[in-house]
This record gives structure tokens, C-alpha cells and sequence, in this order.
């Protein structure tokens, strides 16, 4: 050690040594340097560029829905099985059916569907009186078919009718065609060049209550729901379908809700339950223009908070998306 050292106290030793990890030493605190930091101005590009060879490198999606402030002091939920929607992928063809008729689902957006669909009456000579592509549409001697943008993004549907009810024959030969491997292909690979355009759910925040708005009619919203909640809600214990009805346009269930999950233990204690327990809750939907407003509430003697309620709907928004 170096002898003009040897006479230092220990502590004063330390200090000096630690001299040596100031800013200027050897570490950098960049506590100085994050204060003092300048807003620079956004780049500038030239006018005359091509904007189709630009894009954001990590866009940020808009919100759907309204900005959320919990009602409870924030704490960061427990992990949560994440729901695995059973959308159609590109190229799938899958049939929906309901009181009001049965249609096809295709995993691609009507722009990439629509050749299909004409090279179909092509191939089966059927004698089309009427086509228009703008609004999806080709009527034939023997059954109308039509195109429309599906629930979600890059999706379509497909109806055959004849005097407005399905045509059940029409609709099997245009899902073979479809399932067909050659038509697939061309589907799955004409939809990834496709800009989805189905429009997004919307949380709401009406009074004291949520409520998720979906953007579509009535009947083709319960036909999805009651799918994917046959699909996703079969976890005894956690998330269940208790029953459907399409007269009411409505759904039990038995689900765990956000509260339950994250409570704590001294609340556990106080309830005389350690073991999370499920909900009887209901789904109601009803009809609002050209719109379909899905609202939950309690099937018990007990009051839904409004946490509860935000985190349910989002969960059920995430099957449909």
C-alpha cells in the first residue's frame, strides 16, 4: 500500500477509494444526466418521399373504450389463464349457426374472398342474374350469396339464402369448395397482404356499471359468443357455461371473478374460505341499433363491483378479437 495511505483511518480510506466512482470516475450516474436531458425535434422527412416504404417501428394501438380508473387502490393481479379464442386462422372456413340461419366464418378479409367466391358459380355454372362487388353480393338462379366483413379483424361471412333462408345445400358445396386445398391456399396467402377492417369492441362505462358494445347485429353477436364461451368456459372451477338462450339473448356462467382471485389472506380468514370459489353471473345482451351492448350482472343475492365487472368483459372482448 502506498505509504502517504498507511496512516488513514479505515473509513477514510473507504472514502477515498470511493472517490474514484464519481461521475467523473470510474462509473457514470446517469441520475444528472436523465434530469438535464432535452426534448430534441422529431425528425423531418422530405416531402417527396415514398410513404408506402415508412411505417412506425412499435406502433401503439388506439384504446378501445373509455380511460379505466379502478375503483380499489391498485395491486398487481395474480397470473390468469389467458383465454384461447377459437378463431378461424387465415385459410379455415368454419360454420356459425343460430335461429336466424346458418353462415360461413372465413379466416381472410372479404377482399381476399371474393375471387373465390366467383370463381365458385363460375365452376358450378351456376346462371348469375346479379353481381356486385362493392356491396358483396351475387345472386344466381338458385340461391343469393353473400360477402360481409366477419366479427374480427381479417375475417369474413358468407350466407347462402334462397327466399331469404339458407340454402343448406349451397352452403356445403361453397364449403367444400372453400376447405378445398388450392382455394385455401389462395386464401391464407391473399389474406396476409389484406388490411384488416372489422371495427373493435368498446368498454363502457354507463353509470356505476360496465357494458362491452360490439359493433354488429344482434343474432351474428350471441351466434360468436355462444362458440366461444362453449369453447373457453369448460374449466370446472374457474370459468363455466352454466346455460344459453337465444330467446333472451343471454348466457350463465360460473366464473372466478377479479376479486376473488386477488383477495387476501386475512380476508380469507374473515370469509372462513381459503379456496377461491366461483360466481353465478349473467350475461345479458341486447340490441342497440346496429350495435349489441353485452352487460353482467350478479345471479345471486350479492352486488357486482364495478372491477369485476371491467375485468370480465375484457376477458370475453379477448374471445372475440
Amino acid at each position: 500500500m502506498n505509504s502517504a495511505l498507511k496512516g488513514l483511518p479505515l473509513v477514510a480510506l473507504v472514502a477515498v477509494t470511493l472517490a474514484g466512482c464519481a461521475k467523473d470516475g470510474y462509473y457514470h450516474d446517469r441520475n444528472e444526466d436523465y434530469a438535464d436531458a432535452k426534448v430534441a425535434a422529431p425528425l423531418r422527412l422530405p416531402e417527396t418521399r415514398d410513404t408506402s416504404r415508412y411505417r412506425d417501428i412499435m406502433p401503439v394501438p388506439e384504446a378501445a373504450g373509455q380511460f379505466y380508473a379502478r375503483e380499489s387502490e391498485f395491486e398487481a393481479p395474480l397470473p390468469q389463464t389467458m383465454a384461447s379464442s377459437s378463431a378461424v386462422n387465415a385459410g379455415q372456413v368454419a360454420l356459425r349457426e343460430s335461429a336466424a340461419g346458418s353462415w360461413l366464418v372465413v379466416g381472410a378479409p372479404p377482399a381476399a374472398v371474393w375471387p373465390e367466391l366467383e370463381r365458385f358459380a363460375q365452376m358450378r355454372g351456376l346462371q348469375v342474374t346479379n353481381k356486385d362487388a362493392s356491396r358483396g353480393v351475387i345472386e344466381t338462379a338458385d340461391a343469393d350469396i353473400e360477402l360481409r366483413q366477419g366479427l374480427r379483424q381479417g375475417s369474413s361471412e358468407i350466407r347462402c339464402e334462397t327466399a331469404g333462408q339458407t340454402n343448406t345445400l349451397c352452403l356445403t358445396e361453397l364449403r367444400s369448395h372453400l376447405e378445398a386445398r388450392s382455394a385455401s391456399a389462395s386464401i391464407a396467402s391473399m389474406s396476409a397482404q389484406q388490411a384488416p377492417g372489422a371495427q373493435a369492441m368498446e368498454l363502457q362505462k354507463r353509470g356505476n356499471d360496465w357494458v362491452m358494445v360490439m359493433p354488429f347485429a344482434i343474432d351474428r353477436a350471441w351466434a360468436e359468443l355462444n362458440f366461444q364461451l362453449s369453447n373457453n368456459f369448460d374449466m370446472q372451477g374457474r370459468r363455466e357455461l352454466v346455460s344459453a338462450d337465444e330467446t333472451s339473448k343471454s348466457f350463465v356462467i360460473d366464473y372466478v371473478t377479479e376479486s376473488e382471485r386477488t383477495r387476501g389472506f386475512v380476508d380469507s380468514l374473515t370469509s372462513l374460505s381459503l379456496w377461491e370459489s366461483t360466481h353465478r353471473l349473467n350475461l345479458i345482451l341486447t340490441p342497440q341499433g346496429n350495435t349489441t351492448v353485452m352487460q353482467v350482472s350478479s345471479a345471486e343475492d350479492e352486488t357486482l363491483s364495478a372491477d369485476d365487472q371491467r375485468e370480465l368483459l375484457d376477458f370475453v372482448s379477448g374471445l372475440l378479437r
